[in-house]
């Protein structure tokens, strides 16, 4: 299977002005990330999980060693990468149709097919027939999932999801899993899924690395040999609980 990512010796400090020291967030972290591929990263929190994912998005392009996609090394934003983040980020104003839409009107996508297109990402996420409702009328679990649809409408290459579910509660964040993995299947993007739980990442990925305390580094990569389609009868078993 062809690398999507490519991690080499990816270390990031911060801070520094007025002759303070500079914080290391992460150290030589090394990692590939194969096409097709569903990888969770999980570790302690300040452990520089995030910022890895923002160096992978283009949104921080001073950084030491070399993250490359498909052998370009990454430093601006790039249209083959979509981000969905832990916070709701759906327009309030807009109804979920067009907060789907969003991404293809900024592209000057023809109106009609902005709707047709936003109606099948709607309809695959489930949300056919909630087109119309706003966002105030959603419960978090929906805002996630237009979020989600909003991202995948623009057909990236590669997903980031920075604790999408984090807010959600148990029950409605397995549900997502699921529908998550199903949209993967027929969609085929390459995700890097951050979480600090153990029993979702057993859930989703096909591989877990899991990071060290600051100076983030990849300690150890983790298989998942569970087949997929995977549901919440997956966690206790073959020895993941």
């Amino acid at each position: 299977m062809d690398q999507a990512i490519g991690f080499v010796g990816v270390s990031k400090k911060f801070g520094g002005g007025n002759s303070e020291p500079q914080t290391p967030a992460l150290h030589d972290v090394r990692l590939s990330v194969a096409e097709g591929e569903f990888l969770s990263i999980i570790g302690p929190s300040g452990c520089g999980k995030t910022t890895l994912l923002r160096i992978v998005a283009g949104l921080v392009p001073d950084y030491e060693g070399d993250v490359k996609i498909g052998g370009k090394r990454v430093s601006s934003p790039d249209g083959q990468i979509g981000m969905v983040f832990q916070e709701d980020s759906t327009f309030p104003w807009r109804t979920a149709l067009e907060n789907v839409a969003f991404g293809l009107e900024m592209r000057k996508v023809p109106p009609e097919k902005c709707r047709r297109k936003a109606m099948e990402m709607l309809d695959l996420i489930g949300l056919n027939g909630f087109e119309g409702h706003y966002p105030s009328a959603l419960s978090g679990g929906m805002k996630q999932r237009i979020a989600i649809a909003r991202a995948l409408i623009l057909e990236p290459q590669i997903l980031l999801m920075d604790e999408p579910f984090g807010a959600l509660d148990e029950q409605t964040r397995i549900i997502l899993g699921e529908q998550l993995l199903d949209v993967q299947a027929k969609l085929g993007q390459t995700i890097i899924f951050i979480t600090h739980s153990i029993q979702e990442a057993v859930q989703l990925s096909d591989r877990i690395a899991v990071m060290t305390a600051r100076p983030g580094r990849i300690k150890e990569v983790l298989d998942v040999p569970l087949s997929k389609p995977r549901g919440s009868e997956v966690i206790s078993s073959d020895g993941f609980a």
